[in-house]
Protein backbone atom coordinates (compact mmCIF):
# COMPACT_ATOMS: atom_id res chain seq x y z
CA UNK A 1 0.00 0.00 0.00
CA UNK A 2 1.52 2.92 -1.17
CA UNK A 3 2.06 6.53 1.22
CA UNK A 4 -0.34 8.59 -0.82
CA UNK A 5 1.01 11.92 0.90
CA UNK A 6 4.47 11.45 -0.29
CA UNK A 7 5.70 14.19 -2.96
CA UNK A 8 6.71 11.05 -5.45
CA UNK A 9 3.21 9.92 -5.16
CA UNK A 10 1.66 12.92 -5.80
CA UNK A 11 3.65 13.25 -8.73
CA UNK A 12 2.70 10.13 -10.00
CA UNK A 13 -0.74 10.82 -9.37
CA UNK A 14 -0.68 14.40 -11.04
CA UNK A 15 0.44 12.54 -14.10
CA UNK A 16 -2.43 10.45 -14.06
CA UNK A 17 -4.55 13.12 -13.60
CA UNK A 18 -3.28 14.71 -16.89
CA UNK A 19 -3.56 12.21 -18.62
CA UNK A 20 -7.52 11.21 -17.87
CA UNK A 21 -8.32 14.78 -18.47
CA UNK A 22 -7.29 15.10 -21.78
CA UNK A 23 -9.10 11.48 -22.12
CA UNK A 24 -12.47 12.83 -20.79
CA UNK A 25 -12.02 15.69 -23.00
CA UNK A 26 -11.53 13.68 -26.08
CA UNK A 27 -14.85 11.83 -25.27
CA UNK A 28 -17.13 14.64 -24.33
CA UNK A 29 -16.07 16.82 -27.52
CA UNK A 30 -16.62 13.61 -30.06
CA UNK A 31 -20.25 13.69 -28.15
CA UNK A 32 -20.54 17.30 -28.27
CA UNK A 33 -19.65 17.35 -32.22
CA UNK A 34 -21.46 13.73 -32.89
CA UNK A 35 -25.10 15.45 -31.99
CA UNK A 36 -24.56 18.92 -33.39
CA UNK A 37 -27.36 18.11 -35.78
CA UNK A 38 -29.78 19.16 -32.80
CA UNK A 39 -28.39 22.50 -31.94
CA UNK A 40 -28.82 22.59 -35.99
CA UNK A 41 -32.48 21.63 -36.00
CA UNK A 42 -33.31 24.59 -33.35
CA UNK A 43 -31.15 27.04 -35.32
CA UNK A 44 -32.91 26.10 -38.61
CA UNK A 45 -36.59 26.34 -36.85
CA UNK A 46 -37.34 22.80 -37.29
CA UNK A 47 -37.46 22.83 -33.75
CA UNK A 48 -39.38 25.03 -31.81
CA UNK A 49 -37.31 26.19 -28.21
CA UNK A 50 -38.94 26.48 -25.31
CA UNK A 51 -37.57 26.61 -21.58
CA UNK A 52 -36.64 23.46 -20.53
CA UNK A 53 -34.05 23.34 -23.42
CA UNK A 54 -32.29 26.13 -21.42
CA UNK A 55 -30.89 23.50 -18.83
CA UNK A 56 -29.99 21.45 -21.55
CA UNK A 57 -28.17 24.08 -23.53
CA UNK A 58 -26.42 25.79 -20.39
CA UNK A 59 -25.18 22.11 -19.19
CA UNK A 60 -23.85 21.29 -22.23
CA UNK A 61 -21.77 24.01 -22.90
CA UNK A 62 -20.89 25.08 -19.50
CA UNK A 63 -18.91 21.37 -19.20
CA UNK A 64 -17.67 21.35 -22.39
CA UNK A 65 -16.44 25.28 -21.27
CA UNK A 66 -15.24 23.26 -18.33
CA UNK A 67 -13.19 20.62 -20.05
CA UNK A 68 -11.35 23.30 -22.26
CA UNK A 69 -10.22 25.44 -19.13
CA UNK A 70 -9.31 21.95 -17.57
CA UNK A 71 -6.45 21.14 -20.85
CA UNK A 72 -5.37 25.22 -20.95
CA UNK A 73 -4.45 24.52 -16.86
CA UNK A 74 -2.91 21.60 -17.46
CA UNK A 75 -1.23 22.53 -20.79
CA UNK A 76 -0.56 25.53 -20.53
CA UNK A 77 3.51 26.46 -20.91
CA UNK A 78 3.30 30.48 -19.57
CA UNK A 79 2.62 31.55 -16.31
CA UNK A 80 -1.06 32.13 -15.73
CA UNK A 81 -4.28 32.63 -12.45
CA UNK A 82 -4.41 29.04 -11.81
CA UNK A 83 -6.73 30.03 -8.61
CA UNK A 84 -8.87 31.95 -11.39
CA UNK A 85 -9.14 29.64 -13.94
CA UNK A 86 -9.38 26.65 -11.66
CA UNK A 87 -12.48 28.48 -9.69
CA UNK A 88 -14.06 28.43 -13.05
CA UNK A 89 -13.71 25.10 -13.99
CA UNK A 90 -14.98 23.69 -10.83
CA UNK A 91 -17.99 26.23 -10.53
CA UNK A 92 -18.70 25.11 -14.21
CA UNK A 93 -18.01 21.40 -13.57
CA UNK A 94 -20.52 21.14 -10.22
CA UNK A 95 -22.91 23.51 -12.58
CA UNK A 96 -22.64 20.90 -15.17
CA UNK A 97 -23.71 18.10 -12.42
CA UNK A 98 -26.84 20.10 -10.95
CA UNK A 99 -27.66 21.08 -13.78
CA UNK A 100 -27.61 17.21 -15.19
CA UNK A 101 -30.05 16.57 -12.44
CA UNK A 102 -32.84 19.43 -13.74
CA UNK A 103 -32.61 17.65 -16.88
CA UNK A 104 -33.52 14.42 -15.63
CA UNK A 105 -35.87 15.91 -13.36
CA UNK A 106 -37.68 17.66 -16.42
CA UNK A 107 -38.02 14.05 -17.93
CA UNK A 108 -39.41 13.05 -14.72
CA UNK A 109 -41.76 15.91 -14.26
CA UNK A 110 -43.33 14.92 -18.10
CA UNK A 111 -43.66 11.61 -16.95
CA UNK A 112 -45.95 12.41 -14.11
CA UNK A 113 -48.07 15.21 -16.14
CA UNK A 114 -46.84 17.63 -14.21
CA UNK A 115 -48.31 16.85 -11.10
CA UNK A 116 -48.40 19.81 -8.56
CA UNK A 117 -46.74 17.67 -6.16
CA UNK A 118 -43.96 15.70 -7.48
CA UNK A 119 -42.92 19.62 -9.65
CA UNK A 120 -43.07 21.26 -5.89
CA UNK A 121 -40.96 18.29 -4.22
CA UNK A 122 -38.59 18.21 -7.21
CA UNK A 123 -37.85 22.31 -7.32
CA UNK A 124 -37.51 22.19 -3.63
CA UNK A 125 -34.66 19.55 -4.06
CA UNK A 126 -33.28 21.12 -7.01
CA UNK A 127 -32.87 24.19 -4.65
CA UNK A 128 -31.07 22.52 -2.30
CA UNK A 129 -28.47 20.81 -4.62
CA UNK A 130 -27.78 24.16 -5.48
CA UNK A 131 -27.38 25.65 -2.10
CA UNK A 132 -24.32 23.28 -1.92
CA UNK A 133 -22.99 24.01 -5.32
CA UNK A 134 -23.15 27.37 -4.59
CA UNK A 135 -20.89 27.64 -1.35
CA UNK A 136 -17.97 28.76 -3.09
CA UNK A 137 -14.18 27.74 -4.45
CA UNK A 138 -13.44 24.33 -2.71
CA UNK A 139 -10.10 24.19 -3.81
CA UNK A 140 -6.56 26.15 -4.31
CA UNK A 141 -3.86 26.08 -7.15
CA UNK A 142 -0.91 27.63 -7.95
CA UNK A 143 1.44 28.33 -10.24
CA UNK A 144 4.46 26.25 -10.11
CA UNK A 145 7.47 27.44 -12.68
CA UNK A 146 8.84 24.36 -14.87
CA UNK A 147 5.30 22.20 -13.44
CA UNK A 148 2.50 24.54 -14.13
CA UNK A 149 -0.67 24.70 -11.94
CA UNK A 150 -0.81 22.41 -9.43
CA UNK A 151 -3.55 22.17 -6.50
CA UNK A 152 -2.39 23.01 -3.59
CA UNK A 153 -5.43 22.19 -1.03
CA UNK A 154 -9.14 21.01 -1.37
CA UNK A 155 -12.01 21.11 0.88
CA UNK A 156 -13.76 17.75 0.67
CA UNK A 157 -16.83 18.04 3.11
CA UNK A 158 -18.82 20.74 0.48
CA UNK A 159 -17.65 18.40 -2.48
CA UNK A 160 -18.60 15.02 -1.11
CA UNK A 161 -22.06 16.78 0.20
CA UNK A 162 -22.77 17.52 -3.94
CA UNK A 163 -22.17 14.32 -4.93
CA UNK A 164 -24.12 12.96 -2.47
CA UNK A 165 -26.48 15.00 -2.56
CA UNK A 166 -26.63 14.62 -6.57
CA UNK A 167 -26.47 10.31 -5.91
CA UNK A 168 -29.67 10.84 -3.82
CA UNK A 169 -31.30 12.93 -6.21
CA UNK A 170 -31.01 10.69 -8.94
CA UNK A 171 -31.93 7.92 -6.83
CA UNK A 172 -35.52 9.59 -5.98
CA UNK A 173 -35.68 11.01 -10.12
CA UNK A 174 -35.21 7.06 -10.91
CA UNK A 175 -37.60 5.34 -8.13
CA UNK A 176 -39.97 8.12 -9.58
CA UNK A 177 -39.76 7.63 -13.07
CA UNK A 178 -40.00 3.13 -12.22
CA UNK A 179 -43.08 3.79 -10.08
CA UNK A 180 -45.06 5.86 -12.59
CA UNK A 181 -43.80 3.65 -15.59
CA UNK A 182 -44.49 -0.02 -14.40
CA UNK A 183 -47.84 1.26 -13.55
CA UNK A 184 -48.35 0.41 -9.79
CA UNK A 185 -50.05 4.30 -9.64
CA UNK A 186 -54.08 4.72 -10.13
CA UNK A 187 -53.60 7.55 -12.07
CA UNK A 188 -56.25 8.04 -14.36
CA UNK A 189 -54.17 7.73 -17.76
CA UNK A 190 -52.64 4.71 -16.19
CA UNK A 191 -53.68 2.81 -19.57
CA UNK A 192 -52.68 5.46 -21.96
CA UNK A 193 -49.23 5.57 -19.85
CA UNK A 194 -48.46 1.88 -19.24
CA UNK A 195 -47.99 0.99 -22.94
CA UNK A 196 -46.37 2.05 -26.30
CA UNK A 197 -43.29 3.09 -27.42
CA UNK A 198 -42.77 5.45 -25.78
CA UNK A 199 -43.03 4.01 -22.42
CA UNK A 200 -40.87 1.62 -23.26
CA UNK A 201 -38.05 3.70 -24.47
CA UNK A 202 -38.05 5.64 -21.47
CA UNK A 203 -38.08 3.04 -18.85
CA UNK A 204 -35.19 1.27 -20.49
CA UNK A 205 -32.97 4.35 -20.64
CA UNK A 206 -34.06 5.52 -17.80
CA UNK A 207 -32.80 2.45 -15.72
CA UNK A 208 -29.30 2.97 -17.69
CA UNK A 209 -29.16 6.47 -17.71
CA UNK A 210 -30.29 6.97 -14.43
CA UNK A 211 -28.12 3.85 -13.15
CA UNK A 212 -24.83 5.66 -14.92
CA UNK A 213 -25.07 8.63 -13.56
CA UNK A 214 -25.49 6.95 -10.04
CA UNK A 215 -22.13 5.44 -10.02
CA UNK A 216 -20.13 7.61 -11.36
CA UNK A 217 -21.52 9.91 -8.50
CA UNK A 218 -20.55 6.99 -6.13
CA UNK A 219 -17.22 6.35 -7.33
CA UNK A 220 -16.23 10.14 -7.32
CA UNK A 221 -17.86 10.26 -3.70
CA UNK A 222 -16.00 7.53 -2.76
CA UNK A 223 -12.20 8.92 -3.47
CA UNK A 224 -13.67 12.27 -1.67
CA UNK A 225 -14.20 10.54 1.33
CA UNK A 226 -11.16 8.72 1.41
CA UNK A 227 -9.22 11.71 0.76
CA UNK A 228 -5.70 9.67 0.32
CA UNK A 229 -4.38 12.87 -1.40
CA UNK A 230 -5.18 16.39 -2.81
CA UNK A 231 -5.28 14.71 -6.42
CA UNK A 232 -6.88 11.53 -5.55
CA UNK A 233 -9.67 13.13 -3.68
CA UNK A 234 -11.11 15.15 -6.94
CA UNK A 235 -9.88 13.06 -9.92
CA UNK A 236 -12.89 11.20 -10.81
CA UNK A 237 -15.13 14.80 -9.82
CA UNK A 238 -14.49 15.53 -13.78
CA UNK A 239 -15.68 11.79 -14.95
CA UNK A 240 -18.74 12.13 -12.97
CA UNK A 241 -20.00 15.20 -14.10
CA UNK A 242 -18.70 14.24 -17.96
CA UNK A 243 -20.82 11.04 -17.64
CA UNK A 244 -23.85 12.77 -15.85
CA UNK A 245 -24.01 15.29 -18.57
CA UNK A 246 -23.90 12.90 -21.45
CA UNK A 247 -26.59 10.63 -20.26
CA UNK A 248 -28.78 13.36 -19.28
CA UNK A 249 -28.33 15.04 -22.41
CA UNK A 250 -29.00 12.11 -24.30
CA UNK A 251 -32.26 11.76 -22.29
CA UNK A 252 -32.81 14.98 -23.19
CA UNK A 253 -32.07 14.83 -26.97
CA UNK A 254 -34.44 11.05 -27.65
CA UNK A 255 -37.41 12.04 -25.43
CA UNK A 256 -37.61 15.61 -27.72
CA UNK A 257 -37.01 14.04 -30.79
CA UNK A 258 -39.75 11.38 -29.99
CA UNK A 259 -42.07 14.37 -29.26
CA UNK A 260 -41.59 15.36 -32.51
CA UNK A 261 -41.18 12.70 -34.72
CA UNK A 262 -43.33 10.30 -32.80
CA UNK A 263 -46.91 8.97 -32.50
CA UNK A 264 -47.34 9.55 -29.08
CA UNK A 265 -46.56 11.96 -26.24
CA UNK A 266 -47.65 13.03 -22.59
CA UNK A 267 -49.18 15.56 -22.05
CA UNK A 268 -50.66 17.59 -18.37
CA UNK A 269 -52.86 15.04 -16.71
CA UNK A 270 -55.87 17.73 -16.75
CA UNK A 271 -55.76 17.85 -20.49
CA UNK A 272 -58.71 16.91 -22.27
CA UNK A 273 -56.59 14.74 -24.44
CA UNK A 274 -56.12 12.21 -22.22
CA UNK A 275 -59.85 10.98 -21.03
CA UNK A 276 -61.59 9.11 -23.06
CA UNK A 277 -63.57 9.66 -25.66
CA UNK A 278 -67.56 10.54 -24.27
CA UNK A 279 -69.68 11.80 -26.95
CA UNK A 280 -70.82 10.08 -30.04
CA UNK A 281 -68.07 12.33 -32.46
CA UNK A 282 -65.32 11.52 -30.11
CA UNK A 283 -65.90 8.06 -30.45
CA UNK A 284 -66.11 8.38 -34.15
CA UNK A 285 -62.66 10.57 -34.35
CA UNK A 286 -60.90 7.96 -32.07
CA UNK A 287 -61.76 4.46 -34.01
CA UNK A 288 -60.50 3.14 -36.65
CA UNK A 289 -62.98 2.64 -40.14
CA UNK A 290 -62.44 -0.32 -41.80
CA UNK A 291 -64.32 -0.17 -45.91
CA UNK A 292 -63.89 -3.54 -47.78
CA UNK A 293 -63.19 -2.53 -51.31
CA UNK A 294 -63.59 -3.99 -54.53
CA UNK A 295 -61.43 -7.45 -55.26
CA UNK A 296 -59.10 -7.83 -52.74
CA UNK A 297 -57.71 -4.61 -51.53
CA UNK A 298 -58.69 -3.00 -47.48
CA UNK A 299 -59.23 0.38 -46.76
CA UNK A 300 -57.82 1.39 -43.74
CA UNK A 301 -59.43 4.89 -42.26
CA UNK A 302 -57.95 6.18 -39.23
CA UNK A 303 -57.45 10.08 -37.16
CA UNK A 304 -54.06 11.61 -36.91
CA UNK A 305 -52.91 13.85 -34.71
CA UNK A 306 -50.05 16.74 -34.97
CA UNK A 307 -48.31 19.02 -32.21
CA UNK A 308 -49.09 22.13 -31.11
CA UNK A 309 -46.13 24.59 -32.07
CA UNK A 310 -47.31 27.66 -30.54
CA UNK A 311 -47.69 26.28 -27.28
CA UNK A 312 -44.24 27.83 -25.46
CA UNK A 313 -45.08 27.00 -21.89
CA UNK A 314 -45.76 23.56 -21.68
CA UNK A 315 -43.00 21.16 -21.23
CA UNK A 316 -44.31 19.38 -24.46
CA UNK A 317 -46.51 20.27 -26.83
CA UNK A 318 -50.27 19.51 -26.37
CA UNK A 319 -51.54 17.68 -29.47
CA UNK A 320 -54.59 18.98 -31.46
CA UNK A 321 -56.65 17.15 -34.00
CA UNK A 322 -55.05 16.86 -37.26
CA UNK A 323 -56.26 15.54 -40.59
CA UNK A 324 -57.87 12.49 -41.77
CA UNK A 325 -55.62 9.56 -43.08
CA UNK A 326 -56.54 7.18 -45.79
CA UNK A 327 -54.10 4.59 -45.78
CA UNK A 328 -54.80 1.78 -48.93
CA UNK A 329 -53.12 -1.65 -48.66
CA UNK A 330 -53.66 -3.89 -50.97
CA UNK A 331 -53.00 -7.67 -50.07
CA UNK A 332 -52.75 -10.20 -52.26
CA UNK A 333 -55.17 -13.42 -52.06
CA UNK A 334 -54.05 -16.18 -50.56
CA UNK A 335 -56.60 -18.92 -50.24
CA UNK A 336 -60.47 -18.38 -49.80
CA UNK A 337 -61.35 -16.05 -47.12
Amino acid sequence: MPDWKLPDEVQKEAAVFTKLMHSLAGIYMYEWFISLDFEWDFITGKKRLRWPMIFYFANRYLLLFAMIGIIVSLDKTEELNCQALYTFNQLAGDAAVGLASINLSIRTMAIWSQNRYIVGGLVLVILGHWSLILQGVQLKAIWIPGVGCQITETHNHILASIFIYSMCFDFIVLLLNVYKLIGITSSPSRDLMGRGRLTHMIFTDGLIFFLLAFLANLIATVFMVLNLNQIMSIIFNVPAAVFSTIVACRAVRRLTNFTYDGPEIYGHASSSNLRPPTTGNERAMASLNYKRTTRSGVHVQMETFTHAEDNQNDIFPVVKEGSETDVETDVERKGSL
